[in-house]
């Protein structure tokens, strides 16, 4: 049985409902949000579960596996998880949940996940290198009012419309 799609959320109660939850945040557990520690913190599990001893090793991983607690102790594993089933749940009550791959006619399916997959390696090293990925930048980050979060989502912005031009003809 399919059923018709749900139309999407008003942007902006959208965004206003979003400036309640990273307020909630901050009131309740003493931090905005943000997901890229809860990423590193499942890594160094998964890599110590996979491979016993190898991420003490790892300069990167070793502080995430070394401590008296665990990885899956950080709050943004939970964030993370959340936000999955959230999506999930959503997506399955607005009939929006299926398999597919959006993709421009000069741009193939298999080019397409190539694609989303360098842009994602190369945004995860950014968001490590940044020490924190856009959603606890720009927003948490932004929300304090932080100039380094600020100039971060002015080179993200910056570095999208520069790049835009050079990648428009795929999805036209």
């Amino acid at each position: 049985m399919s059923r018709k799609s749900a139309d999407y959320m008003n942007p902006y109660l959208a965004g206003v409902l979003l400036g309640v939850v990273l307020t909630g945040s901050f009131l309740v557990f003493g931090h905005g949000l943000g997901a890229s520690g809860g990423v590193a913190s499942l890594t160094g599990a998964a890599e110590s579960a996979l491979f016993p001893g190898r991420a003490e090793k790892n300069a990167y991983l070793v502080n995430l596996v070394v401590s008296p607690e665990s990885p899956l102790d950080n709050w943004a594993v939970f964030e993370i998880l959340g936000v999955i089933l959230g999506g999930l749940v959503s997506g399955w009550l607005s009939g929006r949940v299926r398999l597919e791959t959006f993709h421009g006619p000069r741009l193939s399916a298999r080019a397409r996940w190539g694609f989303a997959f360098l842009g994602g390696a190369i945004a995860g090293f950014g968001v490590r290198l940044a020490r924190g990925c856009t959603s606890s930048q720009a927003l948490s980050g932004g929300a304090v009012l932080s100039a380094g979060s600020w100039a971060f989502m002015f080179a993200v912005f910056g570095g999208a419309y520069a790049l835009a031009y050079f990648v428009r003809r795929l999805w036209t």
